[in-house]
């Protein structure tokens, strides 16, 4: 049944891109994007690499593997029919809630550095929490869509509260805070599209500050820190402000063109964490204003197409499904460059489709995928 429904999904994916056009110009853009990650990921990876592990390209090569292997999921989904993954959206959350809970358990999942975000098989890690985001939007916009007539708020409220506030809680306890406000983030947003009452939105939305204040006051001791950090980094310039600080001195080096391609010093083991979650940095050091603002252009332009794929889509799944992976991922974006910039505290979010690591790219890439089918089945009056 399932393998007649994927053959069917795909036949029809196929037959939408001979009729009406694939979507070649929000792939070109992905596609752009993910090559500035790999060409930055080159830069800044080699010689720490080269001096830690005694291969410069392992990092490359690895990334490339998850480009080749996220690519080939996304045009994958793009022939797939995508309202097949609301009949599926249970299944989608029960397996990302085992996921979630296999890396807790200890001796299952792999502990680093204090948390436990991965599991590991054949020498790649996997993070559950990556795939979590993309399955929250999927469930949030299938039960929403299925509920759309019900004019009793609670339904619409309450489901949603609870799938959100357990694939949030299960992340912050491995801990993983930036990932869960995301989540957050997400439940709210989409709530507004749907047409939820802005009394109820706006009501959750107050009573999740108090909440939020809690976790970051009485929870982990690193979350009080960060905050303080972000209000003072030269508090502490040699401890906890270390990371922030060369983050501003690598934009200040770059300037308006950048000290240029590979010519960045704050990558050479002044920039903790200088491939992942902190790129952004050295794109500012050796591309300057003009890479930072590329980057920037880059994003809009994507969330821009998004948006309108939303607007577009033949069915409120669809709308819903569009606008929640433009969420999920711009709004990541948004929050990595805002901690890099020094506007909001650390949150250990990488910048999608830039940053080295293989789950953040494949799911990020597969979402892509979900978008590019939506867009094949334009509404017949908006065409």
């Amino acid at each position: 049944m399932i393998e007649s429904g994927f053959r069917s999904a795909v036949s029809t994916g196929i037959g939408k891109i001979q009729r009406e056009g694939f979507d070649y110009f929000l792939l070109s853009i992905v596609m752009i994007t993910v090559g500035v990650g790999v060409i930055m990921i080159y830069s800044t990876s080699y010689i720490p690499a080269l001096k830690q592990l005694g291969d410069g390209l392992y990092f490359l090569r690895r990334q490339l593997l998850f480009v080749g292997l996220g690519f080939i999921f996304c045009l994958g989904l793009a022939f797939f029919d995508y309202r097949l993954l609301s009949r599926y959206s249970a299944f989608i959350l029960i397996g990302v809630v085992f996921l979630l809970i296999l890396v807790l358990i200890p001796g299952v999942g792999t502990r680093v550095g204090g948390s436990s975000r991965w599991l590991r098989a054949f020498g790649y890690s996997f993070q559950p929490t990556e795939l979590a985001k993309l399955a929250i939007v999927i469930v949030l916009a299938d039960f929403l869509a299925r509920n759309e007539a019900n004019q009793d708020g609670k339904v619409r409220i309450l489901f949603p509260l609870a799938v959100a506030g357990l694939v949030a809680f299960l992340v912050l306890l491995q801990p993983d805070f930036g990932s869960a406000v995301l989540i957050g983030i997400l439940l709210l947003l989409l709530w507004m599209v749907a047409g939820v009452r802005l009394k109820y939105i706006v009501g959750l939305g107050l009573l999740a500050v108090p909440v939020l204040a809690g976790l970051v006051v009485f929870g982990h001791g690193y979350r009080l820190r960060r905050v303080m950090i972000f209000l003072n980094p030269w508090s502490d310039p040699e401890g906890s402000g270390f990371q922030i600080i060369q983050s501003f001195v690598a934009f200040a080096h770059g300037g308006f063109a950048g000290q240029g391609l590979g010519e960045g010093s704050q990558k050479l083991f002044f920039l903790p964490e200088a491939h992942t979650d902190f790129i952004f940095s050295v794109i500012g050091e050796e591309l300057g204003f003009l890479g930072v603002a590329g980057v920037l252009f880059l994003y809009l332009v994507f969330t821009q197409r998004g948006i309108r794929i939303a607007l577009k889509a033949p069915d409120l799944f669809g709308s819903l499904l569009a606008f929640g992976i433009v969420v999920m991922v711009s709004f990541q974006a948004l929050l990595n460059m805002g901690v890099v910039l020094g506007v909001l505290p650390t949150k250990g979010l990488t910048l999608p489709f830039i940053s080295y690591g293989g789950t953040s790219l494949v799911v990020n890439l597969m979402a892509v995928g979900v978008l590019l089918s939506i867009a094949l089945h334009p509404h017949p009056s908006r065409n």
